[in-house]
């Protein structure tokens, strides 16, 4: 049993003929035939009789007849609900995104969303780009919007949004804000304030200061606005993105040292997108 079988069937009941039903579905009668001959070896039972030039439901074929409805009913529903997916978009979009990006990429991004899509209600949690990660693989949330891990476990599909230079820094009056370039030990020498270990950002950092010598860790935090802020009253060095450089801080002019860390979409792959979810990523890109 198939549906185009049921279609035949339902098809020769209304137009009382095996022609009629294949003019009306657009195939030939012989088709017709071999769909409800199908239909009926599948059931082991006669649904139709021929009685000189009209076809007759039997008595197996008037009680299936209501069901059979009732089924291509539901199939016509339900490409209807699938159409409609297609040419609306509604319903729930769950998101994480980091707090730098929320606070210096998405709220454009978002605005024209809600702007384009009033009727897609945003569940939209602010975290630590790991955390987002672990979420997405679970399937607790859809999209993650953040710093992109080098490496990632293989059920995660990754896109990049934009891309994100990160300098080295002190204060303007800082005496290392002298102009002239300096070394990874005179760097080294001085307390630092870095995003946690364990993070992207930080895994990023590490990479680029490769060295035998310990960072001198003078304070970690996973907010930016915050080593931005301890790093302008002269507690020490860190690293920022461009985007938040201002006449405040110098950026070291360190030797064969350059940050870039990707900002986008983690996804699972596994997962098929929402017609919300596709939405923003089109916005997106």
């Amino acid at each position: 049993m198939d549906i185009q079988s049921i279609r035949a069937f339902l098809k020769v009941y209304e137009t009382g003929s095996f022609s009629r039903a294949a003019d009306a579905l657009f195939i030939t009668q012989p088709a017709v035939s071999k769909r409800i001959a199908t239909l009926e070896q599948s059931l082991d039972a006669h649904l139709f009789d021929r009685i000189g030039k009209t076809v007759q439901l039997t008595e197996a074929g008037l009680a299936l007849l209501p069901s059979y409805q009732r089924i291509l009913e539901e199939i016509t529903e339900s490409q209807r609900i699938i159409s409609n997916l297609r040419e609306t978009t509604s319903g729930q979009l769950k998101l994480a995104t980091s707090h730098h990006i929320g606070l210096h990429r998405l709220p454009p991004v978002l605005k024209q969303f809600s702007r384009k899509y009033p009727e897609v209600a945003l569940e939209l949690q602010f975290m630590d780009s790991e955390q987002a990660t672990q979420l997405v693989l679970q399937g607790e949330i859809e999209l993650g919007i953040i710093t992109l891990p080098s490496q990632a476990d293989k059920r995660l599909s990754l896109r990049r949004v934009w891309s994100d230079p990160m300098h080295c820094v002190v204060a303007s009056d800082h005496p290392l804000a002298t102009g002239r370039k300096i070394t990874q030990k005179q760097l080294l020498n001085e307390p630092a304030i870095l995003p946690s270990s364990g993070t992207y950002t930080r895994a990023l950092i590490n990479t680029a200061l490769v060295t035998t010598e310990d960072i001198n860790i003078l304070m970690e935090t996973n907010y930016l606005e915050t080593i931005k802020a301890m790093v302008k009253i002269g507690l020490g060095w860190g690293v920022i993105p461009d985007s938040m450089m201002d006449d405040s801080l110098t950026t070291l002019p360190l030797k064969n040292i350059k940050m870039t860390r990707e900002l986008g979409v983690v996804l699972h792959s596994a997962r098929t997108c929402s017609s919300p979810a596709n939405a923003l990523l089109d916005l997106l890109n």
